[in-house]
């Protein structure tokens, strides 16, 4: 497939945000207030009852429960129904099949590649237990393109796309993975709005195949401090 010329267009994205089945869906949101040069078409969710609901429903955005099984042909389906041209990612905590990985992306909330594979708590759990082993000095959000696998060998490709943004966070001593997840959340949602839109602007993007072929503008693929 041919990839569209953005310029002078609003591509239509979705939103896959899991959210909870009481809350979550910040990111979600934050992404619709920032005002991406497109068209948030749908917020699709694990909950059909939760968090991502009940903002899709207040912001006035199509709403879409995603239950299992998460295949290529489900996904698709989405892509499909609300003519998507981007997939964003955004506490979604379920492989993705069948999407195209030049424009699907997602943002992970503790350093990579060394926290790979978890999410959330998890994910900053992990990064402290590294930073005390000595085998990291700081933490980092990122945003990466998001990459397939065959079926059954899903964990040994998550979040291994390539990374287009990198923002450290310091760990402090005394951080509990409480400490480390507010400011590292802090940070997702300035950031993560803002990197978004250049995505969807044409301005962040690889061939999908060979990350060598990445092309970020000078001075944002990671950023210090």
């Amino acid at each position: 497939m041919t990839f569209p010329n953005l310029k002078n267009m609003k591509p239509n994205v979705i939103i896959f945000s899991a959210g909870t089945k009481t809350g979550g869906g910040s990111g979600f949101e934050n992404l619709v207030q920032y005002g991406l040069g497109a068209r948030i078409a749908a917020a699709i969710s694990t909950n059909e009852y939760g968090g991502v609901r009940e903002r899709a429903d207040r912001l006035g955005i199509p709403f879409e429960y995603f239950p299992a099984p998460w295949t290529a042909e489900r996904y698709r389906y989405f892509v499909e129904k609300y003519k998507a041209l981007f997939n964003i990612l955004s506490g979604w905590l379920r492989f993705v099949h069948g999407l195209d990985p030049r424009t699907t992306v997602n943002i992970h909330p503790a350093i990579l590649p060394e926290t790979r594979g978890t999410h959330g708590k998890g994910a900053h759990e992990l990064a402290l237990q590294l930073f005390r082993a000595g085998k990291i000095q700081n933490s980092a959000i990122n945003l990466h393109f998001v990459t397939d696998a065959p079926e059954g060998r899903e964990r040994e490709a998550f979040d291994t796309g390539p990374i287009f943004f990198q923002k450290v966070v310091p760990i402090l001593a005394g951080d509990t993975a409480e400490s480390l997840a507010q400011r590292a959340n802090e940070l997702e949602h300035y950031y993560q709005p803002r990197i978004t839109d250049m995505v969807v602007r044409g301005e962040i993007y690889w061939d999908g195949k060979d990350s060598r072929s990445l092309r970020v503008p000078a001075g944002y693929r990671y950023l210090p401090f």
